[in-house]
């Protein structure tokens, strides 16, 4: 094909989608798939806050996402072009941001929580996967990342949680979940589950697209 095969991949916070993705692309070569996730076009502005302003600023909502260049650089890789981006590290000062080199490849993976709700995005997806997983689990995983990765308080972590992320997780994502072409639910902490699943989507894919 020369038109890439586009795969969007949804799912709320604490749903597994990072783990997913690492089980799926575990199948591939460098060269015959590549990932752009919407982590990294948050708008730079929690490096300027205080803690208290960072507990209380709402990053889940999509106007905290700079669409345009998330959109562009998706257009870039369909037209064959690398992308070039500081990834953005959650206003964590142990992380050191390294500059990511996106390749175009045969195969192009979408993920993040507004995908679907970007409707010139959600327009480019042929596949559209939703992960889904109950609601405890999806929290404990949450609270989980966020004090080992993001430097945030169990309190910070919790107060977020209840005011930003499940309020936007219902408006900004739950809406598409019957559009989706296939809905993986992640409530098991057996890695098997999740691996059995990617294996069978690329299969499919290896045998139709590479």
């Amino acid at each position: 094909m020369n038109r890439p095969f586009i795969i969007g991949i949804a799912g709320g916070s604490g749903s597994g989608k990072t783990f997913f993705l690492n089980c799926f692309l575990k199948h591939f070569i460098a060269k015959e798939v590549c990932l752009i996730s919407q982590d990294d076009y948050y708008f730079p502005v929690a490096q300027d806050m205080t803690p208290e302003e960072n507990k209380l600023y709402n990053f889940d909502l999509p106007s905290t996402i700079n669409f345009e260049q998330f959109e562009s650089d998706i257009s870039k890789l369909l037209n064959n072009e690398t992308i070039y981006k500081e990834e953005y590290t959650f206003n964590n000062p142990n992380i050191v941001p390294k500059m990511l080199e996106i390749k175009p490849a045969p195969i192009i993976i979408v993920e993040g929580l507004f995908i679907l709700h970007f409707k010139e995005i959600a327009k480019l997806l042929n596949l559209k996967i939703f992960i889904d997983a109950h609601e405890d689990i999806a929290l404990q995983r949450r609270l989980k990342r966020d004090l080992a990765e993001r430097g945030y308080s169990n309190e910070d972590a919790l107060y977020k949680w209840i005011n930003h992320v499940l309020p936007a997780y219902k408006e900004y994502l739950l809406p598409y979940k019957q559009e989706c072409h296939q809905i993986i639910t992640n409530n098991s902490h057996e890695a098997a589950d999740i691996i059995r699943v990617t294996d069978e989507i690329s299969s499919d894919l290896r045998a139709k697209f590479l």
